[in-house]
């Protein structure tokens, strides 16, 4: 796999029922450092206060390891087995590995016959059998009459195998009631997907959970190390510095052809460099008739992805600054041609702090030492790709420009919350 992937969409396979134009999702399968099979997780029963009726409260703390994605280790089935899984804010349904032909390491996969709470899904099950009679959901049945699925990634990588119900032993007294979860017995990835975006299918809905938050810490050159962050899932006891946006929703009936109404849809209105506001309509960054200009915000992307108006106007400011210094020709990952091979804290200082603005003041602060992404080869690109060249018209903030950054999914009162912070300490 190349080391940034490109898929048009990310899934194929989506449960919400919706039409297939409105299932495009936006974000990318990174590779990552590959993490031991000795990986923990903690957890810590921060607070017992009853749950409002739709969410559980679950107090979960856990570290994560950063290097292109969010890899976290959760405990699945009864005794739980430790599962590496891509925490991403992008997508619906959740998978894990069950490779059954020693393709993985035993204590990377999922072993079913070890877990008491662990069942299959028949084909007669509703979820394989769609209701829109022009969307085919691509499931099928496998020999033992079990639902089986596929997920197609658009640089050829990919997961199937069948859908099942397995539990999250978060501790003795916090167990999640039976998910469905897809257990991949084929795929090119050694690790899973956590799906937390708003679906009724992601580990969000299914489990009933009111919030969740992360703080990423800063990318590492250092050769071998992988920074570590900080995830809470239930209350995080930082939030008292938040500050909040709401999302934008949709109805359900609301069929916008380029919307993915399952996102974490936030109402940005601008783009910065330094004090000098981009002449960029804020109508660009919310959803059209059609449903593009959505900005989302997403987990699972290591890059920032805009539409080609407000890529335009910040390539424009970028070639003003630093122009003379761009590398000719060279495209990051199909998308990112703002690129520089030149001397590195030189063209930081040209180019300034990089702020994205949403209402009521709310700011994503990128300091200049963080514009530069470092892609190898003595190469640095400004973090932020072209839509267009995923086939998508959307804005999507990335997790490279989530670093240093508390981020809450208040998931209740339908907002996502800012902080500063330093993550590469365990918070």
């Amino acid at each position: 796999m190349s080391p940034i992937t490109k898929p048009l969409f990310f899934f194929i396979f989506f449960l919400n029922y919706i039409s297939l134009s409105t299932s495009l999702s936006l974000h990318f399968p990174l590779t990552s450092l590959p993490l031991p099979p000795s990986t923990t997780f903690t957890t810590s029963l921060l607070s017992r206060k009853n749950p409002s009726p739709s969410s559980h409260p679950y107090n979960f703390r856990s570290r994560f390891k950063y290097s292109m994605a969010l890899t976290i280790s959760l405990p699945i089935g009864t005794p739980p087995q430790a599962q590496q899984m891509v925490l991403d804010t992008g997508s619906q349904l959740s998978w894990i590995q069950c490779h059954r032909k020693k393709k993985l390491p035993p204590k990377t996969s999922f072993d079913p016959s070890l877990s008491s709470s662990f069942s299959t899904l028949p084909c007669s099950h509703p979820l394989c059998k769609p209701r829109i009679p022009d969307f085919t959901l691509p499931t099928s049945c496998d020999s033992n009459r079990l639902c089986h699925y596929s997920y197609f990634y658009a640089d050829g990588t990919f997961a199937e195998g069948n859908l099942v119900k397995e539990r999250i032993t978060f501790s003795n007294t916090e167990i999640t009631p039976p998910l469905i979860l897809g257990c991949a017995t084929e795929s090119s990835e050694d690790r899973g997907i956590l799906g937390m975006n708003r679906g009724r299918l992601s580990f969000i809905s299914q489990a009933k959970v009111s919030r969740f938050s992360y703080c990423i810490p800063p990318k590492s050159n250092r050769p071998g190390f992988t920074p570590t962050g900080s995830f809470y899932l239930g209350d995080n006891p930082n939030s008292h510095g938040f500050k909040y946006v709401s999302l934008l929703t949709f109805p359900e009936s609301q069929r916008m052809p380029n919307l993915d109404p399952l996102a974490y849809t936030v109402p940005m209105i601008g783009i910065k460099f330094g004090l000098k506001k981009l002449n960029i309509s804020g109508s660009v960054f919310r959803p059209d008739a059609g449903g593009s200009g959505q900005t989302m915000v997403d987990s699972g992307s290591e890059f920032t992805h805009l539409v080609d108006a407000a890529y335009d106007a910040v390539r424009g400011e970028v070639v003003r600054r630093v122009g003379r210094r761009l590398k000719k020709g060279y495209v990051y990952g199909g998308t990112a041609d703002m690129c520089f091979d030149g001397n590195v804290a030189m063209i930081q200082r040209l180019i300034g702090d990089l702020v994205f603005e949403f209402i009521r003041g709310v700011e994503i602060l990128v300091p200049k030492e963080r514009v530069l992404v470092n892609v190898g080869g003595g190469v640095h690109c400004v973090g932020i790709g072209r839509s267009s060249m995923l086939g998508a018209a959307s804005n999507i903030i990335g997790n490279v420009h989530q670093q240093n950054l508390w981020v809450e999914f208040d998931v209740t009162n339908r907002r996502v919350g800012f902080a500063k912070a330093d993550c590469s300490r365990f918070l």
